[in-house]
């Protein structure tokens, strides 16, 4: 599906896993993020969307955070299985 190919973390399906490759935001958006363990090199996974636009929960170093859609569009990763 996008393996070998990036994606952001927005457009990956519950239950994938990808490794962090960079952020596509301003210093303040990846500070906030970074303050979550989302930074490059980082490896996550995508738990669950909520429908309609609602938040993306992601498991991040043990721990699950939400993130709204549009500041999970700015989290580019590298999918794996």
């Amino acid at each position: 599906m996008f393996l070998n190919s990036f994606a952001d973390l927005g457009s990956l399906p519950p239950g994938s896993k990808g490794v962090v490759v960079r952020i596509n935001g301003g210093r303040g958006l990846v500070a906030r993020l970074s303050r979550m363990g989302i930074v490059p090199g980082a490896e996550v996974k995508v738990v669950s969307k909520a429908p309609v636009g609602g938040p993306i929960l992601v498991e991040v170093n043990g721990a699950q955070v939400a993130l709204g859609r549009g500041v999970a569009r700015k989290v580019v990763v590298r999918p794996h299985a």
